[in-house]
């Protein structure tokens, strides 16, 4: 059973609908129809088990084209060491492609999203005015957008960095796709499609824009990016889009409720926050201690499948005294979960 995740909040898609423009209306009801087929699938997908880990890294990467098609894989277009492509959307998603791998083999020393060198295949050109990009636990899905309010979607390195962490987090904890579990496994990918972007532009904390999918929206949308994990709530703020932002960024403002899933890509931004605020308060290079606590917590085999927010932060302090003892590290993560509504101590 697949793991399939999108980077729209389905959220979005649903206000767009009921847009005045045909041409976005049409978009946002044939991409929500394909993202219907996938739900289910997104619930049941158990977690899975890597081989054994090889010694050597071994980076693979293959780009097919549908040519707006919804026949996957499509036609090769680019293979791993072949020349780039006169289509920029192949080449984009072949160089970010390669920016996760080496994000989590110079950094965490993973071979590739399974540990096991498994091979990094993407689709481009998914489909006409597609909204969305998705791992689907075998590949990259990338749809072009609508051109109204949506740009294609290998424009934002975090955003192929999200997906594919998608994938890590199918390998290792397995977080079942609802309510808080869910929303954990959104922002794990957040946070690593966020630490891809600051490790290829060699931002320390304090430097990086902390926003996810920045360029996404055409400038006809009042938005810089779908969601900050700096700033939860701030992403944007468009009519079109149903008006604010509306991610929290503290357990008093959590969002109840049944659609997505529990509010997967809502709830998201407490535990985004978190990270942000470790980060932050750890300083330099977020990659280094902040994203190895999330790291070793998330392949440490100590999480359960329908972990929820406590348990998580739980486990990330245990990870840290692991790590650094009681250290500033220890105190930085406790005060951090603290300071978005969850003790810690």
């Amino acid at each position: 059973m697949r793991c399939v995740c999108g980077i729209l909040p389905p959220f979005i898609l649903e206000k767009l609908t009921e847009a005045d423009n045909p041409h976005v209306r049409e978009a946002a009801h044939d991409t929500l129809a394909v993202d219907a087929d996938f739900r289910e699938n997104r619930i049941l997908s158990p977690s899975l088990v890597s081989p054994a880990t090889p010694t050597e890294f071994v980076l693979e990467r293959t780009i097919y084209d549908t040519h707006h098609s919804a026949d996957l894989p499509g036609d090769l277009v680019r293979a791993e060491g072949r020349d780039p492509s006169l289509d920029g959307v192949v080449n984009r998603a072949y160089e970010n492609l390669g920016l996760t791998f080496r994000l989590f083999q110079e950094v965490y020393a993973r071979h590739s999203i399974d540990d096991a060198n498994l091979p990094l295949d993407a689709t481009v050109h998914y489909r006409r005015r597609f909204n969305n990009a998705f791992w689907d636990g075998e590949r990259m899905v990338f749809g072009d957008g609508d051109a109204r309010v949506f740009n294609d979607f290998t424009i934002a390195p975090d955003i192929i960095g999200h997906e594919l962490a998608h994938g890590v987090t199918q390998y290792t904890a397995g977080l079942v796709y609802q309510d808080q579990s869910g929303a954990l496994n959104e922002s794990i990918s957040d946070v690593f499609g966020s630490l891809v972007k600051q490790y290829d532009r060699h931002q320390t904390a304090d430097q990086a824009d902390w926003l996810i999918g920045a360029g996404l929206f055409t400038p006809q949308i009042r938005g810089q990016a779908l969601r900050s994990m700096k700033e939860p709530g701030t992403g944007f703020d468009d009519p079109l889009l149903g008006g604010k932002d509306p991610q929290p960024a503290h357990m008093t403002h959590y969002v109840h409720g049944s659609f997505d899933h529990g509010g997967v890509h809502i709830n998201s931004g407490i535990p985004n926050h978190a990270f942000y605020l470790t980060a932050i308060a750890i300083g330099g290079f977020a990659w280094e201690r902040a994203g190895r606590i999330w790291y070793e917590t998330m392949t440490s085999g100590q999480l359960s499948e329908t972990c929820d927010f406590e348990e998580f932060a739980r486990a990330t302090r245990d990870t840290a005294e692991r790590l650094y003892g009681t250290r500033h590290e220890l105190e930085s993560v406790v005060k951090a979960w603290s300071d978005v509504g969850l003790s810690v101590h």
